[in-house]
């Protein structure tokens, strides 16, 4: 077996075999395969795609190339749930407390921001003192115990995946679906959750612009899961505009937490709705999505989920008091108004746009390096089909006065208002099941 001999296959767009691909991932992860063989073989793939047995066989190889992770000691069936990635979306800080407070383990390796992206590990470690890294045997007894851990992914979580990625990254081989539901879901079986609510964003802000584009991505990591025997279930969800008001990390912590309390903005406490009550369904906690979206709904409004919230926060080290006292996060040294027109309606917001404006402020990562402010972000005042009122359309918050002026006209070119009212938005699509 050679490596020109595997690239030429699938140049000619035959199929590769189990041995091929293992063949090929193994050898590139240990350093035996160079850089520039590998990107012929993600070019082809590109160009010839991969079937469904040849994406779940690369899964597995991601997968197994590192750590996996044994949860077999954690009562329960282990839910998770993963977002592709989108702008102002803090669901995993409101669905992982609501889902422990029904008494189902939430046990979660969430990952960092990237580019116009926000991460889910950032936004904890907005709460001071906030610890997301922890040693297996404490990541198990915290699940066993509290029902809840969310820690950051492991160094040796599918290090084939991250070597892979960082060379997709480079050579324009990012978006083939294959590449994108292999990478997602390798670090997903690794992470070794039992049941697992894939949110698969489409739209502006999102890495899949059309509904068409997401539907297919759905399915395809819907059937890797199941073939590695998890159970798994996509919801396809609309990001052409930010999800709830606040963008940027401590932002976001707020209105996860408003959400909590049972008073956050309508798009976010749905999609909670729609993800929670799924995860439940999948764990057996609910015998059917109905019932789970009620158990949803019971413990927000009996406080049962944001006293979860507050434990979680606790045995990770963070300053529980958040929930009451807003300023323990981390507040940026200036604010400035967004004014556009008054009296007109919002048509649309370019959710990809306002995602780089909160980049300029400092809030993301142009590389994995990056250091991030915390503190930076944007809220907006009005989304689609609503009235921009007396023209203020968003804040700015902001430690440097000269980046503050320079988001404040992207947020300015990412709106686009009408006379007229439009509809409020579809924000979910279909679900793949």
């Amino acid at each position: 077996m050679s490596t020109v001999d595997i690239i030429l296959k699938k140049k000619r767009g035959e199929e590769l075999s189990s041995e091929d691909i293992n063949y090929i991932v193994s050898g590139y992860t240990k350093g035996e395969i160079p850089d520039y063989q590998i990107s012929a073989l993600l070019m082809a793939v590109c160009f010839n795609k991969m079937n469904e047995r040849e994406t779940y066989d690369l899964t597995m190889v991601m997968a197994r190339s590192g750590d996996m992770l044994d949860l077999s000691r954690i009562n329960g069936v282990k839910t998770d749930k993963h977002s592709s990635g989108g702008v102002g979306d803090k669901t995993t800080l409101v669905l992982a407390p609501i889902i422990a407070a029904c008494s189902v383990p939430v046990a979660k390796m969430s990952g960092r921001g990237l580019g116009h992206t926000g991460g889910t590990i950032d936004k904890l470690e907005s709460i001071p003192g906030f610890r997301t890294t922890m040693s297996d045997e404490d990541f198990i007894n915290n699940v066993n115990k509290h029902k809840i851990a969310v820690v950051g992914q492991t160094a040796n979580l599918a290090p084939a995946d991250k070597k892979l990625y960082a060379l997709r990254d480079v050579t324009g081989t990012v978006d083939n679906q294959s590449l994108i539901a292999s990478s997602i879901m390798s670090k997903k079986i690794a992470s070794g959750a039992d049941a697992i609510v894939l949110d698969v964003k489409c739209g502006s802000g999102a890495f899949m612009k059309d509904i068409e584009s997401a539907t297919n991505l759905a399915h395809m990591m819907v059937d890797i899961g199941k073939r590695a025997g998890r159970k798994v279930c996509a919801a396809i969800t609309n990001m052409d505009q930010p999800l709830g008001y606040k963008i940027g990390n401590s932002l976001e912590v707020e209105e996860a937490i408003d959400t909590l309390k049972g008073k956050g903005p309508k798009d976010l406490t749905v999609l909670c709705y729609v993800l929670g009550s799924r995860m439940l369904y999948l764990a057996n906690a609910a015998e059917s999505i109905e019932k789970g979206a009620d158990m949803v709904k019971e413990v927000i409004e009996n406080g049962k989920a944001l006293a979860k919230f507050e434990e979680f926060v606790e045995i990770q080290g963070g300053n529980r008091n958040v929930t009451k006292d807003y300023s323990i996060l981390p507040t940026a040294k200036y604010t400035y108004d967004v004014i556009a027109q008054g009296g007109k309606f919002v048509k649309k917001i370019d959710a990809e746009m306002i995602g780089k404006a909160v980049l300029i402020l400092g809030g993301g990562r142009l590389t994995k390096e990056s250091k991030i402010d915390l503190s930076v972000g944007i809220e907006l005042k009005c989304k689609v089909s609503e009235s921009t009122k007396d023209g203020h359309i968003a804040t700015v918050y902001s430690s440097s006065e000269e980046k503050a002026k320079k988001a404040v006209e992207t947020v300015l070119k990412a709106y686009t208002l009408s006379d007229e009212r439009q509809p409020v938005p579809k924000l979910l699509y279909a679900c793949v099941d």
